[in-house]
């Protein structure tokens, strides 16, 4: 009898024993379930780590290459195109004709005033001739109106040569178009048997001025990077080819000619006011000389240099502005008996330099190694719980 008793009780014990196991476990797993879909709910932030190093100032940009200085060629007696000695894109030396043009008109002109001279030579003579006859007749008055008549006809004669002189000098200039400079044919508006319609009849660059690549930049970056007037440059000129493979490649110095302000940009806002930030811009004129250049080729520059200071760099994204200044957040983790969780911090930051990218920051609660938060999938607070992507 007392060995059943103690059976049951031994049974009770274990019943017991395995409710409060299962009590327990039960517990624990609604613990962590409820821990786990608490976590599900927070934040989804990416991080990177803070890092120690200096920046990297770069600059890639490309353009077309454009004469330095063009001339604008027209006739401006407006006649007929007789010949067009050039097609665009050659290359021209100073005083080789360029166009013929029709000077029927003008030839017409000249014969017509040189006749009129000789007409005019033919008066002259009969009036000599009449004051040689008056002076033998003695009659001092129409010796003296002779006199006259022969001094006016010799001014109409030095008038009418002067007309005829500038008659040939003009049938001469405008009879054909010369290159006044040695150059390239840029462009060609003239066309056989047709008159000017308003546009230059060609337009040539004057080589030996060279070649110039326009190109803008941030003004801060051309800081960073050293650049200023005077600076050699390396230019990466894609040259014409005369199929169509691919464009030679060639090297060429260039000389930084000019720096002149430009029309600002629109960044990207981050702060607190809502409006993007206007960031200053320069545009750079750099000059090439070279003899084979023709104008119209693909050109690139690149510059890189690294600052001279070290610091924290972090990505752009991850810096924030508000009232008080920049800020980032660093996420700090805390240990549990449950597990680790993790919080955003607000840090306060000193910025000193930046290029598109990076920003090498100061701060006195950073330290490398430290995940910084670059992105939330909601908009943090400081102390805000976070989970990691």
């Amino acid at each position: 009898m007392e060995l059943e008793e103690e059976r049951g009780n031994r049974r009770r014990t274990r019943s017991i024993q395995i409710v409060f196991l299962v009590f327990i476990g039960m517990l624990l797993f609604f613990t962590l379930f409820s821990n786990t879909l608490q976590s599900l709910t927070l934040p989804k932030v990416r991080t990177e780590k803070a890092a120690n190093g200096n920046l990297l100032f770069k600059l890639e940009s490309s353009g077309i290459l454009q004469p330095f200085a063009e001339m604008r060629l027209s006739n401006p007696a407006g006649w007929k195109v007789r010949k067009i000695l050039v097609k665009e894109g050659d290359r021209v030396m100073k005083g080789q004709p360029l166009i013929m043009y029709d000077s029927t008109t003008a030839e017409r002109e000249l014969e017509d005033q040189l006749a009129y001279l000789e007409k005019q030579k033919i008066d002259l003579q009969n009036v000599q001739d009449q004051f040689i006859q008056l002076n033998t007749e003695g009659d001092e008055f129409k010796i003296r109106n002779a006199r006259r008549n022969i001094e006016t006809l010799k001014l109409d004669l030095g008038v009418q040569e002067r007309k005829i002189n500038e008659l040939r000098d003009h049938l001469a200039n405008q009879r054909e178009m010369i290159a006044p400079v040695d150059g390239i044919i840029n462009k060609l508006n003239a066309i056989e048997g047709g008159t000017s319609s308003g546009d230059p009849d060609t337009v040539i660059s004057n080589s030996s001025l060279g070649y110039r690549l326009d190109i803008s930049a941030d003004a801060t970056l051309l800081s960073s990077l050293g650049i200023s007037v005077g600076d050699k440059v390396e230019v990466m000129v894609h040259t014409m080819a005369e199929t169509d493979q691919a464009q030679p490649i060639r090297m060429i110095d260039g000389t930084i000619d000019e720096m002149t302000p430009a029309e600002p940009r629109t960044g990207s806002s981050n702060g607190i006011s809502g409006l993007p930030p206007s960031i200053p811009q320069k545009s750079l004129h750099i000059r090439l000389a070279d003899s084979q250049l023709k104008g119209g080729e693909k050109a690139e520059v690149k510059w890189e240099n690294r600052s001279q200071q070290e610091g924290l760099v972090l990505s752009n994204e991850a810096i924030h502005e508000d009232s008080e200044g920049t800020f980032v957040y660093k996420m700090e983790e805390m240990r549990g008996t449950l597990g680790n969780s993790y919080m955003a911090r607000k840090v306060r930051i000193r910025s000193s330099e930046a290029n598109g990218k990076k920003t090498m920051i100061q701060a006195d609660n950073l330290y490398m190694d430290d995940l910084i938060i670059m992105e939330s999938s909601e908009p943090l607070q400081d102390g805000n719980r976070v989970r990691l992507q």
